[in-house]
């Protein structure tokens, strides 16, 4: 995932008011931890300037943990910078996304995670158990990431004039009834999970993400459906603009689009809801560096951003969701009303998580997008 989009993603919870003077509860940390160094060295990234105005001064003041934080650009300096330190040390912690941790630990940079030094049960359901968790364990079922904030693609409708089942499905996307906008990548992906859901596929659409040849037989299949529906598409969208001009300026009654599209549209008549199948959805997380001097301060940092108060301050330093049970609660009202009206448990633990996805796959995939454009 790369963060400009990330970044498209999380713009609807910008008016977020979490402030130092609401998180700087004390919290109960352990002696170790107060006995080391009292610092933790932090890898994260840049662009983001509420992590030293109020996040890090919020964490220092509940636990007497100080961050030296170490801002870098993207994923992939952040990875460069983390091979380097491999060597040279400096670096306790860093955030990478879950797709992506995976290529950290395979060059031997990473070291696992102590539950019991966490508070697992802190998180949202689906966020850190069921398929999430196996994509944060390794092969022995070690934890080597734990998430820090989310977001997710669902449907964006319009409240008067759009046709959904009950409940409200990834097919509805390619119904004659309604008018759509979608992402061409992101709509034949949906259009592949929901003849899975329906029994309509050779063989599991999750086959695609890891085995080239599958991936070219369910696209293939994919695309040939999407293409026949594609009457309806009235917009394609790669960014916030083009997805909300799809509504207001085109008339599309439904949509696949992020949830910043949802929660931006509110008041003007339409709804956000996940679809049966579940949503699409994304997160970061933490990793601890494998030569780390700063472990146990390491944990403390990931169990207070699992926590209400952490989560929110962590959510909304980066314009996300908060990973968090309670942490929503503790951000913008608004924020809240639109969050706890879209996702219930229920909603929540059917989360369906961008696979990984290789250099390959993705260059595979931008041709089936421009194709089902072309089409």
């Amino acid at each position: 995932m790369k963060k400009d989009t990330a970044l498209n993603r999380r713009s609807f919870l910008k008016t977020s008011a979490v402030g130092v003077g609401a998180l700087a509860a004390p919290a109960i940390i352990s002696s170790k931890a107060l006995a080391s160094s009292g610092e933790l060295n932090f890898m994260g990234w840049a662009g983001y300037p509420a992590f030293t105005e109020t996040v890090f001064p919020a964490f220092e003041a509940a636990t007497g943990i100080k961050v030296n934080f170490t801002e870098q650009p993207d994923q992939d300096t952040q990875f460069a910078q983390a091979k380097v330190a491999i060597e040279a040390g400096g670096i306790d912690m860093a955030e990478p996304t879950i797709d992506r941790w995976g290529g950290w630990n395979s060059n031997g940079l990473l070291q696992p995670f102590d539950p019991a030094k966490l508070a697992m049960d802190n998180y949202l359901p689906g966020l850190a158990d069921g398929a999430a968790a196996k994509r944060s364990q390794d092969a022995s079922g070690a934890l080597f990431y734990v998430p820090s904030n989310w977001g997710t693609e669902a449907l964006v409708y319009n409240k008067d004039a759009a046709k959904l089942s009950t409940p409200p499905s990834l097919g509805d996307l390619f119904s004659p009834d309604n008018q759509v906008v979608v992402r061409p990548h992101s709509a034949l992906a949906a259009m592949g999970r929901w003849l899975d859901a329906t029994g309509k596929l050779p063989r599991p659409w999750m086959d695609g993400y890891t085995d080239m040849e599958a991936m070219v037989q369910l696209w293939d299949i994919a695309l040939a459906e999407a293409v026949k529906a594609k009457g309806n598409v009235v917009q394609f969208w790669s960014g916030e603009n083009e997805a909300n001009a799809g509504f207001v300026a085109n008339g599309a009654t439904v949509g696949q689009c992020w949830d910043s599209t949802g929660y931006n549209l509110r008041n003007d008549g339409y709804g956000y809801v996940p679809p049966v199948e579940g949503a699409f959805a994304w997160h970061q997380g933490f990793v601890v560096m494998k030569n780390a001097v700063n472990v146990d301060q390491a944990h403390e940092l990931a169990k207070w951003v699992s926590g209400p108060e952490g989560a929110a301050a962590w959510a909304s330093a980066f314009s996300a969701n908060p990973v968090g049970k309670g942490g929503i609660d503790l951000m913008n009202p608004d924020v809240a009303a639109f969050y706890n009206a879209a996702f219930n448990d229920e909603s929540l633990a059917k989360l369906w998580w961008w696979p990984d996805q290789s250099a390959e796959f993705i260059a595979k995939r931008g041709e089936y997008a421009d194709k089902y454009k072309a089409s």
